[in-house]
């Protein structure tokens, strides 16, 4: 990555992408996983889905297992003693202000903190998000038969995702590369940010047609996503305005941006003037000079 410099937070950009997801992940997972859930509070249950009426009910006594992620969701299984078969799972999604910490009995819910894990243990997974965009669901049969993840893309990270998926998928579509890239049919979590940023890294103008980008120009860019990726998840995050890890510590990556939010200053790499455009109703700044 090229330079460093704090900038300040767009207003309209604050939704957790996949770094600041799997940071979170990282963070309250030694905290949880294999803790009994002893409670269950409900502040407010009318977030973007209605927490379940029986969610007290199906929680209460059941232990975590092993956390897991798929794109933009935590997804927490959840089993109870001496039964074999796997009770089920938590499905979270912070939305575009949310995040889960570690409290501890006795620290005091802040405005905004709607539900509270109480475990075994005494620590407290808790759920704070100002916006109530997200939401916390029961998934109780597998990925494969809940609508919101049987369709999406393979992970940015795994092996399933390389140049060649991405070229054969972009052959005679006419969108631009960035909201292309943003598919979640594609690849999942490559959210505004980080799609500018990796676009940046290849040399790719985001404004330019999915179909007429080449196999080469599709590695490079598969590489500088699983660089961009790999770089903000070691960094934190990103915080923007609202996000904080499972500890509570705001991202880091944000001073290591390269593009997003730029718009208006000096290219690091030439010092030409970032320009600012919108693709797919998303704000997308880039370097005209270095992005071809």
């Amino acid at each position: 990555m090229v330079g460093f410099l704090r900038i300040a937070a767009p207003p309209d950009e604050t939704m957790p992408e996949l770094p600041e997801v799997e940071t979170t992940r990282c963070g309250i997972a030694p905290h949880v996983e294999g803790r009994e859930i002893v409670e269950v509070i409900v502040r407010q249950a009318h977030l973007r889905v209605p927490v379940p009426a029986d969610l007290v009910e199906r929680l209460v006594g059941a232990s975590i297992g092993k956390l897991a992620r798929r794109a933009k969701y935590l997804l927490l299984p959840l089993s109870r003693p001496g039964q074999d078969e796997k009770g089920g799972t938590l499905l979270w999604h912070l939305g575009m202000s949310g995040s889960l910490r570690i409290a501890r009995l006795g620290e005091l819910p802040k405005k905004h903190d709607h539900l509270d894990l109480v475990l075994d243990d005494g620590a407290i997974l808790r759920y704070h998000d100002p916006r109530r965009f997200g939401f916390v669901d029961w998934l109780a049969g597998s990925e494969e038969q809940d609508t919101r993840l049987a369709r999406l893309g393979p992970e940015p990270l795994s092996e399933a995702f390389d140049g060649e998926r991405l070229y054969w998928l972009s052959r005679g579509r006419r969108l631009a590369v960035k909201p292309f890239l943003m598919d979640n049919a594609v690849v999942v979590g490559v959210g505004n940010i980080y799609a500018a940023e990796a676009l940046f890294l290849a040399g790719i103008d985001p404004r330019r047609e999915a179909g007429r980008i080449s196999r080469e120009r599709y590695a490079r860019l598969a590489a500088a996503v699983r660089e961009v990726l790999a770089a903000a998840i070691t960094q934190g995050g990103t915080t923007l305005r609202d996000f904080v890890s499972g500890t509570g510590e705001p991202g880091y990556f944000k001073q290591r941006l390269n593009v997003y939010g730029r718009d208006g200053q000096p290219c690091r790499r030439c010092g030409a003037e970032l320009r600012l455009v919108t693709l797919g109703q998303r704000a997308s700044v880039f370097c005209g000079h270095c992005q071809t």
